[in-house]
């Protein structure tokens, strides 16, 4: 139940009301931009609330239950302040989302009415979807330990303990050539044996995408020179010359943990449990159930 100030609550009960919806967008970067559908700019909060910008909102699609609300909100790709390259860098996922109904005669009298997230965003040519999902998407995210035979750490982390400013599982290399968007031949990486950074990050340090991190799909060497190939394309396009620090990668089994990083005792997985196979595996005379320790 919403609480309205007074004076909120005497222009509610004028029945001539002169009221505005506006979104205060916290991104992931810190910064916090305002939009509203009214015609004039209003402020308040510390915040300017942008009219005209190119950003709108569905109505909201809400239940009874505990399922997440949601609520889309479309923009222009070519606004100032919401660009393509913001949504791909990553600033507005899970961004926070304040919606707020406002008296734009006195902005001074408005209520708080929902608090939210930015979920999924579909990109087209010249606008973006975004999903504005309520507080209780909280609720479907994992908690605790996850038990399964992989290891449920990531590469690095305290719960890990691997050092990947070790020279032994880090290096720095430069773009020779470039093959696709997202895969290329680099220098400074031939001490390496294939696969090493498979799964590993890679942070470009010079370029038009410097400072920004990605994940490492594929390495292989190839007469002594490194291929790399990425998750995703960058944001900005692969030049030659850009220069990169790529760190090693796990693919999570114990084999690796111990081969590779010399950790088994900090293994975060299960190795022993059974699997699925063991599971839809019937009696038979060849090893499969035979009634032995799994």
């Amino acid at each position: 139940m919403k609480s309205l100030s007074p004076a909120l609550q005497a222009h509610l009960d004028d029945g001539t009301t002169t009221l505005a919806w506006c979104w205060r967008i916290t991104r992931a970067d810190g910064i916090t931009l305002g939009f509203t559908d009214h015609d004039r700019a209003l402020a308040f909060a510390s915040t300017s609330f942008e009219p005209e910008s190119g950003f709108a909102a569905s109505e909201f699609r809400s239940g009874s239950d505990l399922a997440v609300d949601a609520q889309d909100a479309a923009g222009v790709l070519t606004s100032d302040r919401i660009t393509e390259t913001d949504i791909l860098d990553g600033y507005w996922d899970n961004a926070g989302v304040e919606l707020w109904r406002v008296n734009w005669s006195d902005p001074s009298q408005r209520v708080l009415m929902r608090r939210s997230a930015v979920g999924q965003i579909r990109r087209g040519r010249m606008a973006f979807v975004a999903e504005v999902r309520s507080l209780a998407h909280v609720l479907g995210l994992t908690v605790g330990r996850t038990f399964q035979a992989g290891c449920d750490a990531a590469l690095g982390d305290a719960r890990c303990g691997v050092d990947l400013e070790n020279p032994a599982f880090k290096g720095t290399g430069a773009v020779i050539d470039l093959l696709r968007d997202r895969a290329f031949t680099a220098s400074g990486l031939g001490g390496f044996i294939p696969g090493w950074f498979t799964f590993g990050t890679l942070e470009w340090t010079r370029g038009a995408n410097a400072g920004r991190r990605t994940e490492v799909l594929g390495h292989d060497v190839r007469d002594g020179i490194a291929l790399l190939t990425l998750l995703e394309a960058p944001v900005r396009p692969i030049a030659e010359g850009d220069v990169f620090t790529i760190r090693a990668g796990c693919d999570k089994r114990i084999e690796t943990c111990g081969a590779r990083f010399a950790n088994t005792t900090s293994f975060r997985g299960f190795p022993h449990i059974p699997g699925q196979d063991a599971i839809l595996r019937y009696a038979s005379q060849d090893g499969g159930h035979e009634g032995g320790v799994l």
